[in-house]
């Protein structure tokens, strides 16, 4: 089990927790009340990982508890459009020279299990299983590319919510206004710390399969949407007009 930071509680109420690789979890309130760009660009993994090996953080008892998302209040969440050339294929394009870039709002995350909105009128809300890359430290106008994994804190399950319609045929011309509704990005379980070691998350991207391919259906309400990355996490969002 990987060595992952969490939130528990009722939305508002979360409680920071380390998990350890044995799947136990400890109090990490001793250190932070949150887990957010504050804490992590201010060394917060690593001294998570000193605190826990030294056997400073109390064992946490999550049951019952909600699981939040792993980052609260991220200060932007930036997302790397048509990523995948085979989801570019399905969605009637190809991949682009040079990344497609667009920004979600920090209203859209929410926990992984948490409930997805259908926003009133919509018929085209989507799903896209993306990795997301959580920054520790900031990352501006870095001398080589190599310096970038020195900025990542770690990595996390992102669910690229996406209302079609609003992004694709009444947008003006920009995404943001089919990404941005509320509950459009569950995020989660855990932050899986890398091995590197201000809270900004990068969504890299869905693979292929999703409703805009016109292969299935777009989410309705009451759907359940189940999703996971190998060695990440799982998410379990059901859907609610």
């Amino acid at each position: 089990m990987p060595i992952q930071l969490m939130h528990l509680g009722p939305s508002g109420q979360e409680r920071p927790v380390f998990q350890n690789i044995d799947g136990e979890l400890f109090d990490l309130t001793p250190l932070t009340d949150k887990i957010d760009g504050k804490f992590l660009a201010a060394d917060g993994t690593a001294r998570a990982l000193e605190a826990a090996a030294a056997g400073l953080l109390p064992h946490f008892d999550a049951t019952g508890l909600r699981v939040g998302p792993p980052v609260l209040q991220p200060g932007a969440v930036i997302c790397i459009g048509m990523n995948y050339a085979a989801h570019a294929a399905e969605s009637g394009g190809t991949a682009p020279d040079t990344p497609i870039v667009f920004l979600k709002t920090p209203n859209t995350v929410i926990g992984p299990n948490d409930d997805i909105r259908i926003p009133p009128g919509s018929e085209k809300t989507d799903w896209e299983v993306e990795l997301a890359v959580v920054l520790g430290k900031r990352a501006s106008y870095l001398s080589a590319p190599e310096d970038a994994g020195r900025c990542i804190a770690g990595y996390t399950v992102s669910n690229d919510v996406s209302e079609r319609s609003f992004q694709l045929e009444c947008s003006g011309g920009q995404w943001s206004k089919g990404k941005c509704c509320p509950t459009f990005n569950p995020m989660g379980p855990g932050l899986v710390l890398s091995d590197g070691i201000p809270g900004y998350v990068i969504n890299t991207g869905t693979p292929q399969g999703v409703a805009l391919s016109g292969r299935f259906p777009y989410l309705r309400d009451g759907d359940l949407i189940e999703l996971e990355i190998e060695q990440i996490g799982q998410q379990r969002q059901r859907v609610c007009g």
